[in-house]
């Protein structure tokens, strides 16, 4: 199983002119594992074993904590995204999914992604997206966090799909510009506008949302490794 997992990994695309592959942590200091790498593997790459390889993590980690910039880029574990609501489209989207709010159709529990598996992330990194709140004068709007272990997902009720985080940001009545008569804050809402970030630093990824009008936010962060 793992050789199998190994093997379709150096398969894809993004991987497929690795010459050198490192034998790393404890167990690769087993002959037995170390032949048995070099037979399923050995052909289409280099097979290096460092000294002291059992400690070669933790060398790692040491160097990582002292400059955290040594990891440049990472690849994604998980597919992140957030649970939207986007207009119905008969046909398209399923019945049950459907809901009504103020006459509207939508359709609901969409996961919209911000980065999918195996995605290449740089440290620092910022994805962006922008919302709009279902319904006019909303007050209040709770972003949920999910993520996957694969890309094939539409929805955050798909299987494998759970929620890792939420933020909440209150929205409150917008001021109307100077000189306005009465409604001006109504049509301002109509527009209103939530910027939602993610920022992917060397363990972890910054969830920010932002309401323009007010320039009210809230900040969530989300473990990128062991997540």
């Amino acid at each position: 199983s793992l050789f199998s997992s190994t093997e379709v990994l150096m398969a894809k695309p993004e991987v497929r002119g690795v010459r050198f592959l490192f034998l790393v942590g404890g167990f690769a200091e087993s002959p037995m594992l170390q032949r048995a790498v070099q037979r399923a593997l050995g052909r289409s790459c280099r097979i290096i074993i460092p000294h002291d390889v059992g400690l070669t993590i933790l060398k790692g980690a040491v160097l990582f904590g002292l400059d955290p910039t040594v990891v440049r880029v990472r690849r994604s574990p998980l597919t992140y995204g957030v649970g939207v609501l986007n207009r119905f489209v008969e046909g398209r989207h399923p019945r049950d999914k459907l809901l009504i709010k103020d006459g509207r159709e939508w359709c609901t529990d969409i996961l919209d992604r911000f980065v999918s598996v195996d995605q290449s992330v740089a440290l620092g990194e910022v994805v962006r997206r922008s919302y709009t709140p279902a319904r006019v004068g909303q007050r209040k709007i709770i972003i949920n966090i999910y993520c996957s272990a694969t890309d094939d997902v539409t929805y955050i009720s798909d299987p494998g799909v759970r929620k890792c985080g939420a933020i909440t940001l209150d929205l409150p009545e917008p001021l109307p510009p100077t000189g306005a008569v009465g409604g001006a804050g109504a049509a301002a809402s109509e527009r209103r506008e939530i910027r939602a970030t993610m920022q992917f630093g060397d363990t972890e990824i910054k969830v920010t949302a932002v309401d323009v009008i007010s320039n009210r936010s809230v900040k969530a962060s989300i473990d990128f490794l062991s997540n």
